[in-house]
């Protein structure tokens, strides 16, 4: 690791911690000036492809969900960091089936879960774009479900 103090490639570990978000804080100091820093080290993950509606495959892109749960919850009494932290469960979940690819339909499934006991409001916003309601029954027959549960 290099110092951004001097430039030196030698450094010593001082502490080391786990973050929240799975990376890991590591205090260094440099062996040549004794300058303190900070890295944070991610491990690195294969990448999985999204399998769209039109058979279209692109990279899992972590912000593209969290900017539709932004969307969603737009002027709703719901935090950045809860809903950095819903991405976060849902990414998890999108891992955590094993799979090189996941449609779409999957991870949005995943979202409408997680919003659901986040905020209903934002959650029948995401699934009137998710699901495209075509007309008022299909927007009545979802807040139906809603409701009930």
């Amino acid at each position: 690791m290099h110092c951004p103090n001097c430039g030196n490639n030698n450094s010593r570990v001082v502490d080391s911690r786990p973050t929240e978000d799975g990376s890991i804080r590591r205090r260094r100091e440099c062996e040549n000036c004794n300058y303190r820093f900070t890295t944070f080290e991610r491990i690195e993950e294969t990448p999985i492809l999204v399998v769209k509606k039109n058979g279209d495959r692109e990279e899992f892109n972590s912000k593209k969900v969290l900017a539709g749960v932004v969307r969603s919850a737009e002027k709703r009494p719901v935090n950045m960091e809860s809903m950095t932290s819903l991405v976060s469960r849902v990414e998890t979940s999108v891992r955590g089936l094993g799979e090189n690819e996941v449609s779409s339909t999957a991870i949005g499934e995943f979202v409408m879960n997680e919003l659901k006991d986040l905020d209903e409001i934002a959650y029948i916003r995401f699934a009137s774009v998710y699901r495209q309601f075509r007309d008022m029954d299909d927007f009545m027959s979802e807040l139906k479900k809603v409701m009930k549960d």
